[in-house]
């Protein structure tokens, strides 16, 4: 009797669902293993153990109470092809990511899978034309990166009906043809650079220019390009004979009949178009002096006028007499450029007059104008408005407490002028510009510089000059206030030095949400509130623009355009992508691949939409300061190792979550654990 019991319930176990399930799913994996030419990464697949068991799950592979959901194979060193009948039969995968590898031939027939949802094949060798209709029966789709392949061909009209696609990055391939005049719906990250496409952007598409940078023939409003609009050929009867009513015509010539007219004519025209680039460049030279003279305050130069600011209101005024200049009123008249810090010497308006000026842009709370004076010395003038606040008294106050403050990671301010319906403010130039700049407009020398090394270098530095401002400023509710990648500014040996902090108390409140980013953070826009932890949400979002070398939405008012890197960052890290998000720039690194992923799990806690899950300046500072160039004592791999308990800190109400970023995990007590986790 026990014998018969043990035979059925032997014969369950054989056929159970789930056992064959998992049979199945072993067999398929290892047919996939079958395909690959090299798979030395993949040595935990065998035969004797299963792909979800515990801690000896296979690599690459996740799994959902005991269900394959997605193949995470990244940067794994694979080559040869993806055999994707193999996959066939594993009903619950949801995720292929094969980026980084080298496997190559045309794009794998992931459309014989209908229910994936991310498709990611980014930094392989494919080729090829994708057939129009490939993804046509792939309604779930949210993600398709094909990027840095070598496919060709129009881009698939297919990707243009998938109601579920919100990522669709195409970037470095060979793509030709125009464009979709229709894009999903749904779609927020779009990616077409540099291939080969050409004719008009439609309209309707409202991505920025750098997502159809690098394509020659590609014209419309968003690259700034017109697009020439094709004439019809007008027909010339060229033959002698007669024309339609009888009448005798002759041969249609095209150049006079003399050579030496034709010689008369080019060289008129050649005069012609000298004389006006000569009076064209003439009206723009005019028109520069006259925005320098209103820029500077020209109206007020009768008499040179520069005032120090010292602790002693006397010595401030003998010093300036010395300078061949008097402070009206204290030092604080209506014409004055008041010196606040005086480090690259004393200078006054006409100073500033006598430079050669140059238009840098337009910011937030104005414009911005480099000039070099006839010393030698660079400096910065920005024109800032909406800074009516407080009175001329309050004004000076600040200016002359900002002007105080020393740090290698601060940009003081040097000088300021006082109107009521403007300030200037001037700056020491910094010659390599802006971070923003360097990642995302100048990509040259000064973007290849960006290694990991030097972006981790940043992001300390950064951190420095925050938790300098949080400490010297901390009776401000925003310290800095401003903080984004177009106010930090990159010295000469990359050194980060912020701007434009300690403004909120100066700007008109109608401006202020326009004017100053921390006002961007989710409890401003919600609540109306300020307070240092909305520099720390801007700090995040800063560290991911720098992981990730992608240009954020948060930085644009209407948020249309770029990329949100909070969702985008918060939504790999619940798929177990992390290693995804890194710039491919930095990527290649793999033993400083734990280090990345740990100062991307900073930035995440940094962003989170809850202030009081959001960990404090100290604390940030503190477990960035521990992130390293390499950890060699860890295993090289392009992965983070965190066990799923582990991750379970950082992920646990994810799945659970809307498009909102709260609840996701206790940023502060995450970063707490993952510092010590990897420094203990």
């Amino acid at each position: 009797m026990v014998s018969c019991h043990f035979l059925l319930f032997s014969l369950f176990l054989l056929l159970s669902p789930r056992v064959l399930l998992s049979v199945s799913d072993t067999d398929a994996l290892l047919k996939l293993k079958e395909s690959f030419t090299t798979s030395n990464s993949l040595d935990s697949w065998t035969q004797d153990t299963s792909p979800c068991a515990g801690n000896e799950q296979w690599v690459g592979v996740v799994c959902f109470k005991g269900i394959i959901t997605g193949l995470r194979l990244g940067n794994m060193g694979l080559s040869g092809a993806v055999d994707v009948e193999a996959l066939k039969g594993i009903t619950g995968l949801r995720t292929v990511s094969f980026t980084n590898n080298s496997l190559s031939g045309p794009i794998p027939e992931f459309n014989k899978l209908g229910a994936l949802k991310a498709i990611y094949l980014t930094k392989n060798n494919f080729s090829g034309s994708i057939p129009s209709d490939f993804f046509s029966k792939m309604e779930s789709l949210k993600k398709v990166w094909l990027s840095g392949n070598g496919f060709a061909g129009e881009i698939p009209i297919s990707l243009s009906n998938l109601p579920n696609l919100i990522e669709l990055h195409l970037e470095y391939n060979k793509f030709s043809g125009k464009i979709p005049q229709v894009l999903p719906a749904k779609l927020t990250s779009l990616d077409l650079s540099y291939n080969d496409l050409e004719g008009e952007i439609p309209a309707s598409f409202k991505f920025k220019a750098e997502s159809f940078a690098g394509n020659e023939k590609l014209c419309g409003t968003q690259l700034g390009k017109e697009c020439l609009k094709m004439k019809a050929p007008q027909t010339k009867q060229t033959l002698e004979g007669q024309g339609p009513m009888g009448i005798e015509q002759s041969v249609v010539k095209t150049t006079p009949d003399n050579p030496q007219q034709a010689k008369v004519a080019v060289a008129v025209v050649t005069l012609t178009v000298v004389l006006l680039m000569l009076i064209a460049a003439g009206i723009i030279v005019m028109k520069r002096r006259e925005e320098e003279f209103y820029m500077l305050g020209r109206e007020n130069l009768d008499e040179p006028m520069v005032t120090r600011m010292t602790s002693n209101r006397r010595k401030s005024k003998d010093s300036n007499s010395r300078k061949g200049g008097s402070a009206k009123g204290g030092g604080i008249g209506i014409g004055d450029l008041v010196i606040v810090n005086d480090e690259k010497g004393v200078f006054g308006l006409p100073d500033l007059m006598k430079a050669a000026a140059e238009v840098l842009g337009n910011g937030s709370l104005g414009s911005a104008y480099k000039a070099v004076m006839t010393s030698g010395v660079a400096v910065v003038v920005k024109r800032m408005q909406d800074m009516n606040r407080i009175g001329k008294d309050g004004f000076d106050g600040e200016m002359r407490r900002l002007g105080r403050l020393r740090h290698k990671n601060i940009l003081t301010p040097l000088a300021y002028h006082y109107r009521k319906e403007e300030k200037l403010v001037v700056y020491e130039f910094i010659p390599k510009g802006s971070l923003l700049y360097i990642l995302h407009g100048d990509l040259g020398l000064l973007h290849a510089e960006l290694t990991w090394p030097t972006r981790l270098k940043i992001v300390k530095g950064i951190a420095r000059g925050l938790g300098f401002l949080h400490a010297e400023l901390a009776s401000y509710n925003l310290p800095h206030g401003n903080l984004k990648s177009s106010n930090i500014l990159i010295d000469y040996d990359f050194e980060p030095r912020l701007s434009d902090y300690g403004f909120a108390s100066l700007v008109n409140p109608a401006q202020i949400s326009q004017g100053l980013f921390a006002y961007r953070s989710p409890e401003s826009i919600q609540y109306r509130i300020a307070t240092p932890k909305c520099d720390v949400y801007c700090f995040g979002i800063v560290i991911l623009e720098i992981l990730t070398g992608k240009f954020p939405s948060q930085y644009l008012p209407n948020g249309k355009g770029g990329t949100d890197v909070v969702q985008w960052v918060l939504s790999a890290i619940s798929e177990r992508r992390e290693f995804e998000l890194i710039d491919p720039g930095i990527a290649g690194m793999r033993n400083s691949a734990s280090e990345m992923e740990r100062l991307l799990y900073i930035g995440a806690a940094c962003v989170e939409s809850n202030p009081d899950n959001r960990p404090a300046m100290k604390d940030v500072i503190r477990t960035i300061e521990e992130v390293q160039v390499e950890r060699f004592q860890f295993q090289e791999s392009s992965e983070l190792q965190l066990s799923p308990s582990e991750r379970e800190g950082y992920t646990t109400e994810f799945s659970s979550s809307s498009s909102s970023p709260s609840n996701i995990y206790n940023a502060q007590e995450g970063i707490r654990h993952h510092s010590r986790r990897l420094t203990g």
